[in-house]
């Protein structure tokens, strides 16, 4: 095979990945803002505020990483994860004492009557509930990151394929056209004469 052809198919190639490296980026940066987007306007509607700095709510030190949200509205998925573990959950564990919503929830089934267990089964309930909620929103926010992460390398990969692409249709117009891809040259031989 000759040397130019070679290069022309390689750099039509790299021009194909690189085309497809930019769809795919673009759909990647639409869904990480898409996502941030939708995650941010959820959470914000909920009106969830952090403790204020210097709160007693937060004091404790198995709340310490509630500390660096203190005041703020809760309205990201990285902000969602710390209330979620950090502040929910600890207070369902002082709540149950240790036991989960599932553990309470079989005590109560076996002991109908026993108004005050029902009532922690019912708020450890909602609290896990919300806890989810919240931890979802965690986990679509870091979806969203990872997208961003990936559109920026398909990005990235994109225009070094360019770059190479052009590179190689160059080197196609540089290299003599009885030049074979391995190296050597044909030389041209003379028809026969009868």
């Amino acid at each position: 095979m000759k040397r130019r052809t070679f290069d022309k198919i390689v750099s039509w190639g790299g021009l194909t990945l690189a085309a497809l490296l930019v769809i795919a980026g673009s759909l990647l940066t639409w869904a990480n803002h898409f996502i941030t987007n939708e995650v941010h306007t959820q959470l914000s509607q909920q009106q969830i505020y952090f403790p204020p700095k210097g709160s007693d709510a937060i004091k404790a030190p198995e709340f310490a990483a509630m500390k660096q949200y203190a005041g703020q509205q809760l309205t990201t998925g990285a902000q969602a994860e710390v209330y979620a573990d950090h502040f929910i959950a600890n207070h369902l564990k002082a709540i149950g004492g240790g036991k989960t919503y599932a553990q309470l929830s079989a005590q109560a089934l076996a002991d109908p009557t026993n108004t005050k267990l029902a009532g922690q089964v019912d708020t450890m309930f909602r609290g896990e509930t919300l806890r989810g909620l919240l931890l979802n929103a965690y986990a679509f926010g870091t979806t969203a990151r990872i997208a961003g992460i990936a559109a920026n390398v398909a990005l990235i990969g994109a225009a070094g394929m360019f770059v190479l692409a052009g590179l190689g249709f160059w080197h196609s117009r540089r290299t003599s056209a009885t030049k074979d891809v391995f190296g050597g040259a044909h030389e041209a031989i003379p028809a026969q004469v009868h």
